[in-house]
């Protein structure tokens, strides 16, 4: 099949490599010029803008996948290939937008004929290598015809061991995509999935933290021990029951230096946290770990916060008690 990329970065781009590796065509197009170049060299066609994308795609019902951080460049993207595109062609929007937005951005361009289908992307860097799990929100003819492009991308069964009781369920979900719903459907799972990254992340993040700081001076000496941070991630990859991509991640860096020196431990959100915690506002759903996780990344943004220092100006008006380092 023939396919167009808009935005060819770090999973834009190994799109389009894993798309043509499988056989597909791509016509691709970034805002750096020198980025399309690299992928016209390694066999895509180059376009020099939207207009250049939708013409060099002679195949109809014409695909665009939009690969794009969310917010006014992919709203402007999408606006604009709305008025490029005709009756039944499909828009794809594979970044990480807000659901709600996917609803409201479906209706507008079914009023054109347009298709829209929104797709929650999960590989990151290794996508190109490993596939991309996929969910997928939209029109169910949409999806069946671009089942060879979801197939191409998705990991495939791989080796992980099926799961009994399957026999009779979607086989696309074995292979790494799945069709979520309607349009909003496949990003709200990826939002969701994203949330519960937060959450297993600071579990971790916490636990390795824990056996850091028990080689402490401050507990009693025959309670202290001075942990293999490395040695524990790497013995937990095998057998264990928290053996994770993620902690294959934590083993690696941990070999590399176990210090972890060249990070500040300043952690963004990129959106899906807090949008996860407001769903979970919405429907009532108690989400104290997915909350707590976010806040944490709030907080690994400040040294330290006025509420803090309210703290410390009560304690010390009922107590007397002094600051660290103010005695």
């Amino acid at each position: 099949m023939q396919i167009g990329v808009v935005g060819l970065g770090r999973m834009g781009a190994n799109i389009s490599r894993r798309l043509m590796k499988a056989g597909h065509a791509t016509v691709v197009w970034d805002a750096n010029p020198a980025t399309t170049e690299i992928l016209g060299k390694e066999g895509a066609a180059a376009a020099t803008g939207l207009p250049d994308l939708v013409g060099k795609l002679p195949e109809t019902p014409r695909t665009v996948w939009v690969m794009l951080p969310h917010g006014r460049i992919t709203e402007d993207t999408i606006n604009t290939l709305g008025g490029l595109l005709s009756p039944g062609d499909i828009i794809i929007d594979g970044g990480n937008t807000y659901y709600k937005d996917d609803v409201r951005r479906g209706k507008a361009l079914a009023e054109k004929g347009l298709r829209y289908l929104d797709v929650g992307t999960s590989g990151g860097v290794w996508g190109l290598a490993r596939g991309y799990c996929l969910m997928i929100g939209g029109d169910a003819d949409a999806v069946r015809h671009l089942d060879p492009i979801f197939a191409a991308l998705a990991p495939g069964l791989g080796t992980i061991e099926r799961t009994p009781g399957r026999e009779g369920h979607d086989p696309r979900a074995e292979r790494g995509y799945i069709h979520a719903g309607p349009v909003g459907a496949g990003h709200f799972v990826k939002m969701i999935h994203n949330g519960i990254e937060y959450g297993m992340m600071q579990a971790m993040a916490e636990g390795f933290d824990i056996l850091r700081n028990r080689a402490s001076n401050k507990l009693p000496p025959d309670e202290c021990f001075d942990l293999n941070l490395g040695d524990i991630a790497e013995v937990w990859r095998r057998g264990s029951v928290v053996t994770s991509w993620l902690l294959d991640l934590t083993a690696d860096a941990l070999a590399r230096d176990e210090q972890l020196s060249t990070f500040s431990g300043e952690v963004a959100d990129s959106g899906e946290g807090r949008w996860t915690v407001e769903a979970a506002i919405e429907e009532a759903v108690p989400a104290d770990v997915l909350a707590a996780s976010l806040f944490t990344r709030f907080r690994s943004r400040q040294q330290h916060t006025f509420a803090e220092k309210v703290l410390s100006a009560m304690r010390f008006g009922f107590g007397g008690h002094v600051e660290p380092g103010h005695k």
